[in-house]
């Protein structure tokens, strides 16, 4: 058991819980010049919102200007390209369009426009038919926003070379291990881990990094902060809420080449999401989704697809005004992905999270664009315990 001395040594000057893409950013930023150890739960990393999503490299189109999921987005845009084709990580540039399909959704899209030119989204531009069918000529949309910036990326391969970077730093792992108690002592904190057999174990460190995704309020109330805020103390609101998002794959070559590059509809900021998208993974397979589902608190988070006939019709329609003429055997249930989310079902979308208690910096809502912005959001953790 460590002491309670102020000058009793430490295990790691920093412990990051969390081995997500930002959790792993972070742990390779900060294990530079610190001591880190990365706790996580599960086998390896990337093994929950990282890995279960659209794998897109977002342009910082749709956030409020000033907000940190815009500048940091937008930072992170370059950044990601940068580090993953200097470390042969695959990556496409593949562009984005965000697609008007009636007349009724122009006005919308020109919403998207102006938003995206107010953020100072890269080489933004709003294209009319003969435009789009020169990029697809597939789609069947009136007009469009065309962002070329936006690409996508293999995501567990992004992660993994994070890992590998912090490991080169002399960052340590400790997977399979869950934190179930976290205390203020002396000088910094003690942590409680419990393995896949329940055996536990206690780590003492200087300042931990709550990055743990769909359970950072988890985290956060193990160490004592009230999940609902405490305005008094400086304390905000801490509780998330969680989005299901599901997929469908298109599973005939010829339909899923169809469209070479994502495209999108209107956003559902209300509904928590993007809509029911078309992308391209960087081996170029097509995928439908994701849904934007609100689910209980405390309900189990289950990876397998939930398929319901209402739902399949859904993914159907979605995917007929991008791939015209798609027939409902050419589509398959894909992944199912998880979001953790601040924002409450029916209101806009919530900013990132980024706060800091002496030594507890707490990350909260990381979900999209958390993938592309995960380098600079490493920069500002580090910034915070610098």
């Amino acid at each position: 058991m460590t002491s309670d001395r102020a000058d009793a040594p430490v295990d790691a000057e920093v412990v990051v819980i969390g081995a997500g893409a930002v959790g792993l950013a972070v742990a390779e930023r900060l294990a530079r010049d610190r001591s880190v150890i990365v706790v996580e739960a599960h086998e390896g990393p990337a093994r929950e919102t990282s890995s279960h999503n659209s794998g897109v490299v977002h342009a910082s189109i749709y956030y409020p200007t000033g907000s940190l999921k815009h500048r940091l987005c937008l930072e992170g845009n370059a950044a990601l390209y940068e580090w993953c084709e200097s470390r042969h990580v695959p990556i496409r540039r593949t562009g984005k369009l965000i697609a008007a399909f009636t007349p009724e959704e122009i006005g919308g899209l020109d919403d998207v426009y102006q938003q995206a030119t107010q953020n100072e989204a890269r080489s933004i531009e709003r294209i009319g038919r003969a435009q789009i069918d020169a990029l697809e000529p597939n789609l069947l949309a009136l007009e469009a926003v065309w962002s070329p910036s936006t690409g996508v990326v293999d995501a567990f391969a992004y992660a993994r070379s994070l890992e590998s970077a912090a490991r080169g730093h002399g960052a340590l792992f400790a997977y399979h291990h869950r934190v179930t108690a976290i205390e203020r002592i002396s000088g910094g904190f003690r942590l409680t881990l419990a393995d896949a057999g329940g055996a536990e174990t206690t780590l003492a460190c200087a300042a931990i990094v709550n990055s743990a995704g769909l359970y950072a309020p988890e985290v956060a109330a193990l160490a004592g902060y009230p999940l609902d805020g405490d305005a008094a103390a400086g304390v905000p609101v801490l509780r998330q809420t969680v989005n299901r998002g599901r997929y469908y794959d298109v599973i005939d070559p010829a339909a899923a080449r169809a469209v070479t590059r994502p495209v999108y509809p209107l956003p559902e900021h209300a509904a928590g999401g993007l809509g029911l998208h078309l992308t391209v993974d960087v081996e170029g397979g097509a995928h439908l989704g994701p849904s934007t589902e609100w689910i209980d608190p405390g309900t189990p988070l289950d990876y397998r697809h939930p398929e319901t006939a209402d739902w399949r019709v859904r993914f159907l329609e979605a995917g007929q005004r991008y791939i015209p003429g798609l027939r409902d055997d050419q589509i398959a249930p894909g992944q199912v992905g998880y979001r953790p989310k601040l924002q409450q079902p029916g209101q806009d979308q919530a900013d990132f999270l980024i706060w800091h208690d002496r030594g507890f910096v707490h990350l909260g809502g990381i979900e999209s664009p958390g993938l592309t912005s995960s380098l600079p959001l490493a920069r500002e953790v580090a910034a915070i315990l610098s």
